[in-house]
């Protein structure tokens, strides 16, 4: 195996090594100019970013600026929005699904580096995968760590540190993040702590609002 199948195999490898250098200074180069694109450049935009990523639905919004070491490891659902300074170190898959909001700041980290001093100043490193299900929020600042799983409808209070994996249908957050209770349908009726909707229209999806 060279040094890129190593990577992709979650094997110890040199990141160095194997075109992995290359690979990463021409992602580098586009996340470059995605970063620095006027606003009204939307169409250039968004074929840049689907240049950079594996895979994505019809509609993704990633605010710049917006970092990753390669993007072809990355694998995003439909309506998947990320605000500001949305950071990705994808040196293994990380697979997002749909409905995804994160907000200013998330990070996704698989790259690791070994435990014991000597064997980290022997220049390998790791990626274990981070999955992320369906209608998940994570809130600001979250930083979710290698070999995670995340499930569905989940939220990740802002701030957290994302250890271990997260069931579905869970409000999580901490540092380390722990779940603090099931999300349930008595949730649906309100928008913020105990203050409910004032409108009727809150039960339908937007995209099918707009038709």
């Amino acid at each position: 195996m060279n040094q890129r199948e190593r990577m992709l195999a979650g094997l110890p490898y040199i990141p160095m090594r194997d075109g992995l250098w290359e690979l990463y200074k021409d992602c580098h180069q586009k996340i470059y100019r995605y970063n620095n694109l006027p606003p009204d450049a939307e169409e250039e935009r968004d074929a840049l970013l689907r240049s950079i990523l594996g895979k994505c639905g019809k509609t993704v919004t990633i605010m710049g600026p917006f970092y990753c070491d390669y993007g072809f490891n990355i694998e995003l659902g439909e309506r998947f929005y990320a605000n500001y300074n949305f950071t990705v170190l994808d040196v293994a898959p990380v697979t997002i699904g749909d409905n995804v909001l994160c907000a200013p700041n998330v990070a996704i980290y698989t790259a690791g580096h070994p435990l014991h001093p000597e064997s980290r100043n022997s220049g390998y490193e790791y990626g274990a995968p981070v999955c992320i299900g369906n209608n998940v929020w994570l809130g600001g600042n979250v930083v979710i760590n290698p070999g995670v799983t995340v499930g569905d409808n989940v939220v990740i209070g802002s701030g957290s540190v994302v250890t271990h994996d997260i069931a579905d249908n869970t409000l999580a957050a901490g540092n380390p993040c722990r779940p603090l209770r099931a999300i349930t349908e008595a949730d649906r009726d309100f928008y913020f702590k105990d203050r409910r909707f004032d409108v009727d229209d809150y039960k339908e999806p937007w995209w099918e609002r707009q038709g």
